[in-house]
């Protein structure tokens, strides 16, 4: 198999794992909404949905119209990230239970978790979705597809966290 085959096969398990996420996601959703949460920053999903889509399609899409080489140097280091930022992004989920959506739903009256990676960060979770959106193009030199994704997510994030906060802040009286 070439490097691209390879790449094209890592971007699909990438793929599958993105599915299996919606689906915890969407059962996380209809338990939270059933116990009375609240859903904030619905205008962003839609965009945070493509851009994490147009990701997997924009890498393989540089690697192979751009003929972007496997460079070992730099594909193998970043496959690791890339499987780093996995084990944090699972690790963060496990860790919030069936709080965690790839929505944000509040439910009023659950205490905020602070175990796990939440120890340490407030965020974690999108610690390992920037390593993954800067390793995974990187790992066939799709850098124009690193930078543009960088660019677009850190807007996002923006948006995203101040969303998460907000409603973390306004249900438990203030304080996130």
């Amino acid at each position: 198999m070439t490097s691209l085959t390879w790449y094209a096969v890592l971007l699909g398990l990438v793929a599958l794992e993105r599915l299996a996420e919606l689906v915890l996601s969407t059962r996380h959703a209809a338990w939270a909404l059933g116990r009375g949460g609240v859903e904030h920053g619905r205008g962003h999903y839609p965009p945070m949905v493509a851009l994490h889509a147009g990701l997997l399609a924009a890498c393989l899409a540089e690697a192979w119209l751009g003929g972007r080489e496997f460079l070992p140097w730099l594909g193998v280091p970043m496959l690791v990230v890339v499987l780093l930022a996995q084990a944090v992004r699972w690790w963060c989920i496990v860790t919030l239970g069936r709080q965690w959506s790839t929505r944000v739903i509040v439910v009023p009256g659950l205490p905020l978790v602070s175990r796990g990676p939440y120890r340490w960060l407030r965020h974690p979770n999108y610690v390992a979705v920037v390593a993954e959106g800067i390793a995974l193009p990187l790992v066939h030199t799709a850098w124009l597809t690193a930078v543009g994704f960088t660019v677009l997510n850190a807007w996002l994030l923006t948006v995203r966290i101040r969303s998460e906060d907000a409603a973390l802040g306004a249900v438990r009286g203030g304080g996130a």
